[in-house]
């Protein structure tokens, strides 16, 4: 196995990747991200990052190992092995060191190096599993371990990336996207703007490859409810009333904006090649169907429902849409092969409907898919309205996923679907 080999050449590598791989990564509320971010200074960041990140990078390191010994041959996941090693013993040099402003300063220039050697692991890693699956067949179980990696190895990879920014952005000198923001993080995301820029940019690219778009039906719900309660001492009854507390204002909560825009762009971009595609294949001249859009904030939850009418998805493939490298889209050639020409096709890599559900579920949210087959689509997207609930949801290296790994079921124990 490639790994193994690659951590025996490297003993101090292979020492420092189970001496960090052994601790669970403590998880960040969106309250402490936000009050750190307008309380905290460098040199604590300093303290808390050169543990945290050295545990989140050791971690994957460590399932990496995991995987199919086939795949971990491939090139393009020896190169993201590579990076995560490289990252790591960068960042275990400053062990035991003072935060002195000298040393704090190398510490951000580290970390924006980190960040640009870390800019295309998604790209790569598809590469490699690409490689893999064109390499030979791929058993069930093999199969089974990579997903389970993916989820886990990207989560934590939008983990690093979140504590990276936060970093370089409210104590070095890079500048956050918008003045307003604290670090990566916008403190009052106005949802419905990030909606409608979403939808926007999702409908240009409809406009050139289709020369067509649906358009957005949006309504906006703020029902941030509080329960009064009324009693009676006579009749010696109570009965309770919800009010909605600023129904009129619209809705805004402590988010990364970004990752929402991610989720949103995806799920329109979908939406609309179902939409334009279905509608076509019906041979009439109708009138593209609206997607819309349902913004419903409560007391908990925020939720996003995006509803269309692009023919929906049977049940034979709704297990299989948030597996990576599946699309309901043909397969496009590489945006670099020669045979490629003409506008950028809108769907067909396979990484979008996966990487946006850990976006949403990064903070404690969810993203689900109902589908009418014959009818069309409703995409659920929940996030946590209250701040100090919306956590990190990390993975976490130990018995039980290594067991996961190992555990190789050859024979079925259902009968197969047809």
């Amino acid at each position: 196995m490639y790994f193994t080999r690659f951590l025996r050449t490297h003993k101090s590598l292979a020492h420092i990747v189970d001496h960090y791989a052994k601790y669970a990564p403590t998880g960040l509320t969106m309250k402490r991200i936000v009050e750190f971010a307008r309380e905290g200074d460098a040199k604590q960041s300093f303290l808390f990052l050169r543990n945290e990140l050295p545990v989140r990078l050791a971690s994957m390191m460590k399932e990496m190992a995991h995987l199919p010994p086939r795949l971990l041959q491939m090139p393009s996941f020896k190169t993201v092995n590579g990076w995560y090693g490289t990252s790591l013993t960068e960042l275990h040099s400053f062990t035991g060191l003072q935060p002195a402003d000298d040393t704090v300063k190398k510490f951000t220039e580290v970390l924006q190096n980190i960040r640009r050697r870390h800019t295309t692991v998604v790209e790569t890693l598809s590469q490699g599993y690409m490689e893999f699956s064109d390499f030979g067949n791929v058993q069930e179980y093999e199969e089974s371990q990579i997903q389970y990696f993916l989820n886990r190895f990207y989560l934590s990879r939008i983990s690093i990336r979140l504590l990276i920014y936060q970093h370089t952005m409210c104590f070095g000198e890079e500048v956050p996207i918008h003045p307003s923001h604290l670090g990566f993080v916008d403190p009052t995301c106005y949802v419905e703007e990030v909606i409608n820029n979403a939808f926007e940019n999702a409908q240009f690219l409809c406009d050139s490859y289709y020369l067509k778009s649906p358009t957005l039906d949006l309504r906006s719900i703020n029902g941030n409810f509080e329960c009064l309660v009324f009693s009676s001492n006579k009749t010696k009854t109570s009965f309770i009333i919800y009010l909605a507390i600023n129904p009129d204002e619209p809705i805004a909560i402590p988010y990364v904006s970004s990752h929402l825009y991610h989720v949103m762009f995806e799920l329109f971009k979908n939406s609309m090649r179902a939409t334009v595609e279905y509608i076509e294949s019906k041979k009439t001249d109708s009138t593209l169907p609206a997607i819309k859009v349902d913004i419903v904030k409560a007391k908990e939850d925020l939720t996003i429902r995006i509803s269309d009418r692009g023919g929906g998805i049977p049940r034979s493939k709704a297990d299989t849409i948030f597996r990576y490298m599946y699309s309901t889209a043909p397969r496009p050639v590489s945006l670099n092969d020669a045979q490629h020409s003409g506008p950028i096709p809108l769907a067909g890599f396979g990484y979008g409907l996966p990487i946006s559900r850990l976006y949403a579920r990064y903070f404690n949210g969810d993203m689900e898919i109902h589908s009418i087959d014959g009818y069309g689509t409703d995409a659920y997207v929940y996030l946590q309205a209250v701040e100090d609930q919306a956590s990190e949801w990390l993975p976490i290296c130990n018995r039980a996923s290594h067991e996961y790994y190992n555990s190789r079921r050859l024979q079925p124990d259902w009968t197969k679907k047809k």
